[in-house]
C-alpha cells in the first residue's frame, strides 16, 4: 500500500488526445477540411491544435484493429448546437438527434474510422474554461 504524501505527487502534464486511424488522408482530410481544426505537422503522426489541446492521429499498426470509441471520446464545446448540427450535416456527416442533458444539450457524431466524437453546448453561457478553473481553484 503506498502512503499518499505530497512529497510524492505525480508530475503529470497534458500531452495529447489520439485516435488510431486505418486511413491517414480521409481522417486528415475530415478533420483538417470538414471540421476546420488546423493541421500543424504532418509526419507519421498527424498534429491538430485546438486552443492549445494537441489531437493526434496515429496510424492503426498492421494487422490490428481499430479499438473503437471505448468509454472516451473528443468533446467540441459549442456555442450554438442546432447550427452546428446543421453545419455537420451540410458537410455530409451524420450525427445523432440533439438529447437535452441537466447542464446542455449535446449530439454525437463519427469520423471516418468510426471514433465517436461529440458536440457540446453548455446550459449557461458560461465558459468552459471558467468552469473548469473553478473546479480546480475551489476543488
Amino acid at each position: 500500500m503506498h502512503s499518499s504524501s505530497s512529497n510524492n505527487k505525480l508530475r503529470l502534464s497534458f500531452d495529447t488526445i489520439f485516435y488510431y486511424v486505418t486511413d491517414m488522408e480521409a481522417a486528415i482530410a475530415f478533420y483538417r477540411d470538414t471540421l476546420g481544426l488546423p493541421l500543424v505537422s504532418q509526419g507519421y503522426v498527424a498534429q491538430f491544435d485546438l486552443d492549445g489541446v494537441l489531437i493526434e492521429l496515429v496510424p492503426l499498426p498492421p494487422g490490428s484493429v481499430v479499438p473503437g470509441s471505448g468509454n472516451a471520446r473528443l468533446c467540441f464545446s459549442v456555442a450554438n448546437l442546432q447550427e452546428t448540427v446543421e453545419q455537420m450535416r451540410a458537410r455530409g456527416v451524420s450525427t445523432s438527434k440533439i438529447k437535452e442533458q441537466k447542464d446542455g444539450r449535446l449530439a454525437f457524431f463519427r469520423d471516418p474510422d468510426g471514433n465517436e466524437l461529440c458536440l457540446w453546448e453548455y446550459a449557461e453561457t458560461e465558459d468552459a474554461r471558467k468552469i473548469v478553473n473553478s473546479a480546480v481553484l475551489h476543488g
